[in-house]
């Protein structure tokens, strides 16, 4: 009787035993998973904060170099280590509106003067402006403020869209000029439609 009695409790303690090693192995299962999704968030926030993000094309300002419905993934971390420069297509917000941005050309650097002629020909410091993609001419209508010489500041962008008759961008007040802070990055690479993807020309 005593030899049951033994075998009964071996065999109690070897259930036990087993029953702990899978809610040990479920554990460790769980804080895997748990651990995987972290990395996979964190990773996630990483390059959507600092490294690149997607953005639709909204309009026709930037026709014909973006299109209407154009996906864009935007490139965050290259203005971490140099300053934009001319002809780079940027993103920034648009400050009147909540998560609205605008996608336009830089035209104008810190510094320069730009002034837009009623003929529509471009100035920057005195001299025209040398552009080497497709764009039209400026109606006398559309030269807004950059009728008179603009002067940028220091940290000051001013930008224009491709579609030039067609765009609200840093020749009007609403827009104005764009601060360096204010820029998210610079568009560079087209994932849709799926016919015109490829790296973005900036000039």
């Amino acid at each position: 009787m005593g030899q049951n009695m033994d075998n009964s409790m071996s065999k109690q303690m070897t259930g036990t035993k087993r029953k702990g090693r899978g809610l040990n192995k479920v554990m460790r299962e769980m804080i895997s998973t748990l651990l995987y999704l972290l990395i996979v968030l964190s990773v996630t926030y990483f390059v959507i904060h600092y490294v690149g993000q997607r953005t639709e094309v909204w309009g026709a300002s930037m026709e014909s170099t973006l299109n209407h419905g154009d996906n864009l993934i935007v490139d965050k971390i290259t203005y971490r280590f140099k300053d934009p420069q001319r002809f780079d297509i940027i993103v920034f917000p648009f400050q009147y509106e909540e998560d609205t941005f605008y996608i336009k050309r830089i035209i104008g650097l810190p510094g320069e003067t730009v002034q837009i002629g009623l003929d529509g020909t471009i100035y920057i410091d005195g001299e025209v402006l040398e552009e080497n993609y497709g764009r039209e001419i400026i109606k006398p209508e559309n030269v807004g403020i950059a009728v008179e010489p603009v002067v940028l500041g220091d940290d000051e962008y001013f930008v224009m869209g491709d579609n030039r008759n067609n765009s609200s961008d840093s020749r009007t007040e609403v827009v104005g000029n764009i601060h360096r802070d204010d820029i998210i990055g610079r568009a560079w690479l087209r994932i849709w439609p799926l016919d015109d993807m490829g790296i973005l020309k900036h000039q």
